[in-house]
């Protein structure tokens, strides 16, 4: 429950309903607990992060990259080393093939033995199946470690936009947030776009604002 904090929001002059900034996006963010079951019926907790509209909305920092390219990369992986092992496999296979072509019509063999189809293609393809997943396999992880960099460098100030955020105050009556003591900041409502811009600016990426938009 919302007690008042002193904090009066600027739009209705009230504060039994405003909430410092920090404590409403951390109230936003919960885990969630449920029993489902597997595809084989077995029962299983499954522990989920869930997040509210308004949480989200007051995020210090923009949404980092998503890692669903990642799964692309596992399954390259999986492929380059089942199909490494089936090289592997068939090239002893090709090996014993060899052998028993050496020994047909020789002395103390059965002329009646007959062989498959030759063989030796097969371990050329899967060796080359192999090194073309494994070459995405790496493609892929370097793409994700260059996003992982990249986002690290763009939040690089997100120490002072947390800063400025942490001086925030949210009016649940109102639906706006507002600054309480910062210098240069007007004690306005501000809409959770503008609290977003304005916090989001003094971290050095303000721009990104204009492309992940506040809604709440």
């Amino acid at each position: 429950m919302i007690s008042g904090n002193g904090q009066a929001c600027p739009g209705c002059g009230r504060d039994d309903l405003t909430q410092a900034v920090p404590a409403a996006y951390l109230a936003g963010r919960t885990a969630v607990t449920s029993r489902e079951r597997d595809m084989d019926g077995d029962a299983r907790t499954v522990t989920r992060r869930e997040t509210t509209a308004l949480s989200a909305a007051l995020a210090p920092v923009p949404k980092g990259p998503t890692y669903a390219l990642g799964c692309l990369g596992v399954l390259a992986g999986v492929v380059a080393l089942v199909a490494f092992l089936g090289w592997i496999v068939m090239g002893k296979a090709v090996e014993v093939y060899d052998d028993l072509a050496g020994g047909v019509g020789e002395e103390g063999t059965d002329p009646y033995v007959t062989l498959p189809s030759e063989p030796g293609s097969v371990p050329s393809v899967l060796g080359w199946i192999s090194l073309v997943a494994l070459c995405g396999a790496v493609l892929v992880a370097v793409v994700l470690i260059r996003r992982r960099n990249a986002f690290a460098r763009l939040t690089r100030g997100r120490q002072r936009a947390e800063a400025l955020w942490a001086r925030g105050w949210y009016c649940h009556r109102c639906g706006t947030a507002h600054f309480a003591d910062v210098p240069g900041e007007d004690v306005r409502p501000l809409t959770l776009q503008e609290f977003r811009e304005r916090v989001w600016e003094a971290g050095g990426y303000g721009d990104l604002a204009a492309l992940q938009r506040a809604t709440g």
